[in-house]
């Protein structure tokens, strides 16, 4: 489904035309940013704030700001966004709820999670009713505060300042402003040592270098009434870590957020299966989940033998501590990790033996269980009470170990892909009541969520007798196709990173084609001997074969001599004839994107024009020779959007179809090649030749919209040749691009590419590289 900025004209015809155009100009980055439903919400949050009656200023801010917050934290928040500032409309003035949305960006970028932000916008609510004088001082000065609080800290700072200075608005004020002794003195004592959104990036390349694979992780929303925030936890594959941490001792808190993302991370990757819950009291649990812990520590410790020194410095139990239940778990979970830990207590020594014994089956979580439940039974002996509340694990960095508690459906491919989730296209198969009562979205397109399918033709409720599908009945297009992509950076795919689309192709005039034709028929006469001489003729003897047709007398002959010299003669003394024939598929893929519009140096044509005439004179001369063959296109408008069009097929003839397809094609967007190759090489792969050739042709490097690193899409690129390539699929690249040495046989290989310097001379030399390659 596509949105058009010109179908909501009656809803933004009261904009102001300095709004119109300031939308007009933000328009092509929205739409990059939002999914046709936030591009509606996008608009009506325009329109609602043109409503109040608040200046223009207002509006503009809302259409410079808010895809910046989308682009952050999701799209998802923008109606809860609207919704805050037309109810602040009422309570505030304008001045203030423009400062609010200008200041957004700001806040998603440092809380970097949509649910804060909620609680952030619920916090702003409630400011506004006990100091509505401090609210604009303060969104002046969020950028600082931000950097020193948590969303929780940030909350006491700002109400314990709206109740001191209740009546003294001057006061207030300067408190809010960050003028007087006692604002900057609660800020001081409300600060954290470190902020997750400082060392997100750097715990992401942390955990990246370990294990070759990346981890999706979010703040929790703790840390609102106490400045202790929520233990780590794992929830649907994703890490959540607590907002902020305080150095512990010695330890820096970006050493402790490395301790717990880490142990967060092994339990994702050495965790395969759940581990039963079913007849187990709270003890159980709470010492099978010690066991568990230490069981995926210690298989990451095999790999990376740093992380004991790392989880180690932040367990502190001592055998001389108070008999608690929590403090023996504690005491138990530093003896199973460290080994220079000493205790004499007999359970710690109980449980050390048990550990150590089933290290030859420690890949199992079988064992937390087995060793647990024995742990737990020994401990009744104590006769020590366990309170679920208080006795818990003490150290920093370990988590709520909720993720192999689930009761649900676990499934560890979900752990590998999460993040990568790609949309499915959904076909439902109603009946006729079901399908003329609803109501059809007319601006739905080929990759709508949810298309309704109905087994007969429908006819109108006039006795026509021509059916929707007749007057307005589109051929359907194939499901999206996702596909891998190659991270060099992580030397890993992302699972169903890019999304091929399969778009229709418009049909052009043909009398283009026949200009072409008329233009090089000089061209055409010079090739017909060449494509004469391709032809298959003849039959070929293939020899020295022990199974054959027929007798080669020479081989026969050399034989005979050797058995009378007392050699040991070839039994290779066969031959066959063998009729010359050309078992080839070739794919012709073009490059399809928005620099094929630009024209060539000294020329009234563009590049694009230039690509048509060496199609059409390729398609001729293939078309002559009898190999199949098809001709596909592609461009791309980021890793959702790789739009793949097909102008002839191979099992389709080369008629005035295809002919008129080619004239139609247009060049646009950008050149995701990876996906496009990747999709050609489907279709290669399902032909029966011997041979299959897959001849790209493009003016420029991989290049997108949400790609910045120039090496990514080129490694990918380089991927992609490698997986046809097992396939038995010979790719070869043709090169506009003047600059491609410097790149495109890094990609395609040293023999796998020629660059036209002129690029005016393509339509002569296509046709005779292919001859050269398929001879």
């Amino acid at each position: 489904m596509s949105i058009n900025l010109d179908d909501y004209q009656e809803l933004l015809e009261d904009l102001e035309p300095e709004s119109t155009e300031l939308l007009h100009h933000a328009w092509p980055e929205a739409v990059k940013v939002f999914s046709p439903r936030g591009l509606d919400n996008y608009l009506k949050g325009v329109s609602a704030l043109r409503g109040l009656g608040r200046g223009r200023s207002l509006v503009d801010c809302w259409i410079d700001e808010i895809p910046l917050v989308a682009k952050e934290i999701g799209e998802d928040i923008i109606g809860d966004l609207a919704t805050s500032v037309l109810s602040l409309a009422s309570r505030t003035s304008g001045a203030v709820i423009e400062l609010v949305l200008a200041t957004s960006p700001t806040a998603a970028k440092r809380l970097g999670d949509a649910h804060l932000f909620q609680n952030y916008l619920q916090f702003l609510n409630t400011l506004v009713a006990q100091a509505p004088r401090g609210i604009r001082p303060m969104l002046n000065k969020l950028d600082i505060l931000f950097s020193q609080l948590t969303l929780g800290g940030l909350r006491r700072w700002a109400l314990w300042g709206a109740h001191a200075y209740r009546t003294d608005y001057e006061e207030q004020i300067r408190y809010f402003g960050l003028d007087s002794k006692e604002s900057l003195a609660l800020l001081q004592k409300e600060r954290k040592g470190t902020l997750f959104v400082d060392v997100q990036r750097r715990i992401n390349m942390y955990l990246r270098a370990l294990w070759g694979r990346d981890f999706f992780m979010k703040p929790t929303s703790g840390d609102f009434e106490t400045r202790e925030g929520y233990k780590p936890f794992i929830e649907n594959y994703f890490i959540h870590l607590p907002d902020a941490y305080d150095n512990v001792g010695d330890i820096t808190a970006v050493e402790v957020y490395r301790a717990a993302a880490a142990h967060a991370a092994a339990h994702l990757v050495e965790t395969k299966q759940p581990i039963s819950a079913e007849s187990l009291n709270p003890m159980q649990m709470a010492v099978i989940a010690v066991i568990e812990d230490a069981r995926i520590e210690e298989l990451s410790i095999r790999r990376f033998p740093g992380l004991r020194k790392t989880w180690a410095a932040l367990h502190f139990a001592t055998s001389d501590m108070d008999t608690t239940m929590g403090n023996y778990l504690d005491r138990l979970a530093r003896a199973l990790l460290d080994p220079e830990y000493q205790d004499k207590d007999p359970w710690i020594k109980e449980g050390r033996q048990l550990f150590k014994n089933a290290h030859s089956a420690i890949d199992s979580q079988q064992i937390s269980w087995d060793i647990g439940v024995q742990l737990a039974h020994s401990f009744t002996s104590k006769n020590i009470p366990f309170n679920i509340r208080t006795d818990v694990l003490t150290a920093p960095y370990r988590d709520d170990n909720r993720y192999f508690w689930e009761f649900e459906e676990f499934d560890f491919n979900k752990s590998l892909s999460a993040g990568y989730d790609a949309p499915k296209q959904i076909r439902k198969y109603v009946n006729v009541m079901e399908f003329a009562n609803e109501v059809e979205v007319e601006t739905a397109g080929d990759d709508a969520q949810e298309i309704w399918v109905m087994g007969s033709e429908f006819f109108p409720y006039e006795d026509s007798g021509i059916s929707y599908n007749e007057t307005e009945g589109r051929e359907p297009v194939s499901a999206p196709y996702h596909y891998s992509e190659w991270d060099y950076q992580i030397q890993l795919e992302r699972p169903d990173w890019a999304t091929v689309q399969e778009k229709r192709t418009p049909m052009g005039d043909m009398q283009c084609i026949d200009a072409i034709a008329q233009q090089y028929k000089r061209e055409i006469a010079r090739m017909k001997f060449l494509l004469d001489a391709m032809q298959p003729q003849g039959t070929r003897r293939i020899r020295k074969l022990e199974d054959g047709d027929e007798i080669d007398i020479n081989a026969a002959i050399r034989s005979m001599i050797d058995i009378r010299m007392g050699m040991q003669p070839d039994p290779r003394i066969m031959m066959r004839s063998v009729r010359k024939v050309r078992d080839i598929s070739v794919l012709v893929l073009l490059d399809l994107s928005e620099s094929t519009n630009e024209k060539v140096v000294d020329q009234d044509y563009t590049v694009l024009d230039l690509t048509r005439q060496a199609t059409v004179l390729l398609a001729n001369a293939i078309n002559k020779i009898g190999d199949p063959f098809a001709i596909h296109g592609f461009c791309s408008d980021g890793r959702h959007d790789v739009q793949y069009y097909r102008f002839k097929d191979f099992d389709q003839p080369y008629d005035e179809i295809p002919k008129a397809r080619l004239a139609g094609m247009t060049g646009q967007l950008s050149t995701r090649m990876g996906a496009a190759m990747r999709h050609a090489g489907h279709y290669l792969k399902l032909q029966k030749s011997a041979k299959k050739l897959l001849l790209v042709i493009t003016d420029g490097e991989p290049a997108d919209v949400d790609i910045r690193d120039p090496q990514y899409l080129r490694q990918d690129t380089k991927k992609a040749v490698e997986e046809v390539g097992r396939a038995g699929i010979i790719t070869y690249c043709m090169s506009l691009d003047p600059r491609a040495d410097q790149y495109v046989s890094r990609i395609f290989g040293e023999r796998n590419y020629l660059v036209v310097d002129h690029v005016e001379r393509l339509p002569e030399k296509l046709p005779i590289l292919y001859a050269g390659l398929t001879r």
